[in-house]
């Protein structure tokens, strides 16, 4: 989230609420987050905002930067983009790295301004040199992928880098995919499984599907173990990922080493990512139902599940559909 910092610290400021001297914009700062995080006062983000607002017209960085934050996200505020956009620029130029990365994002996905990808490399750019890990890797996403930069692998894989090196997860998944596409740098299954694994480890949904993938099919140097892909693609499934709901419904359907068969887990993963709207997925469940596999037999939903991924050109679907029509299984 937006930088706190700003002088002194929420402690200090708990200890001495209600005497502080409510012209200077550093101790409503700090009264401000204590109100947020009850430091000494009962919670209010309303009262925050306040406090943020005054100490924001005084000019002070972070309390711009994290009133902006709120417009961006509703907190206590309406939810306003144009004034969140405000503020983050006062903040931004003023040189606060983490307004400068929201106002990058803004521009990025034209929430409060017109959608333009040079802005938003520029104060990606801004935020970068100070090492700010998510401007780091935001910059390496436009680089990457040609926007508001010249396409430049090797420049997106150093930035990458940079983040990675601080911990951040989704860097660490970026580069874990510049490894895997050899993107920057020489292919190498080995560190692209390190990267994912240590992003992975952060509850990096994507990085923990990419790893279930990765050592679903093994790869140079990284031997096949469908036990650790199937926990991989649990934890990134069971935190809503389609991919992995489906990868893992399709995996439980049959006993391998280290994965016993479990029909009826099978069942309930496919149906997260038929309800998702995956028409594999979708495919896949209408087969367990019209056999009755982890789920009662069911003609009519099977049916229904195999309209839903014919519609969608799923070959296998149609074929399952027109033989249930054949055999009057199906209206």
């Amino acid at each position: 989230g937006p930088s706190e910092s700003g002088g002194g610290g929420a402690s200090e400021a708990s200890q001495g609420v209600a005497g502080d001297d409510l012209d200077d914009a550093e101790a409503l700062f700090w009264r401000a987050i204590c109100y947020r995080d009850e430091e000494g006062v009962p919670q209010d983000d309303t009262e925050a905002a306040r406090l943020w607002r005054l100490a924001a017209e005084r000019g002070h960085v972070h309390a711009q930067n994290m009133l902006g934050y709120f417009y961006a996200t509703g907190r206590a505020v309406l939810m306003d983009s144009e004034e969140a956009v405000r503020w983050f620029r006062l903040a931004a130029d003023q040189g606060q790295a983490e307004a400068q990365n929201c106002l990058g994002d803004c521009y990025s996905f034209g929430t409060g301004v017109p959608q333009d990808d040079q802005a938003a490399a520029r104060y990606y750019r801004l935020a970068a040199r100070q090492r700010h890990a998510d401007a780091q890797c935001s910059l390496g996403r436009c680089f990457a992928e040609g926007r508001g930069r010249p396409h430049d692998d090797d420049e997106a894989f150093r930035l990458y880098r940079k983040a990675a090196d601080q911990g951040n997860a989704r860097a660490q998944r970026l580069l874990a995919i510049c490894y895997s596409k050899g993107q920057g740098v020489p292919r190498d299954d080995k560190e692209a499984a390190r990267y994912f694994r240590i992003a992975a480890d952060q509850s990096d949904v994507d990085a923990q599907f990419k790893l279930g993938l990765l050592l679903n099919r093994g790869g140079d140097g990284v031997p096949q173990d469908l036990a650790e892909s199937a926990r991989y693609f649990r934890l990134s499934a069971d935190q809503g990922d389609v991919n992995a709901q489906l990868q893992l419904g399709v995996l439980l359907r049959f006993d391998y080493d280290g994965v016993p068969r479990n029909l009826a887990e099978a069942a309930r993963y496919l149906r997260l990512a038929a309800d998702q709207g995956d028409t594999t997925a979708q495919y896949f469940l209408g087969l367990a139902h019209l056999k009755g596999l982890g789920v009662p037999a069911d003609a009519s939903e099977a049916a229904r599940l195999f309209r839903l991924a014919a519609d969608h050109q799923v070959p296998e679907a149609q074929f399952e559909l027109g033989r249930m029509l054949c055999e009057g299984y199906a209206d």
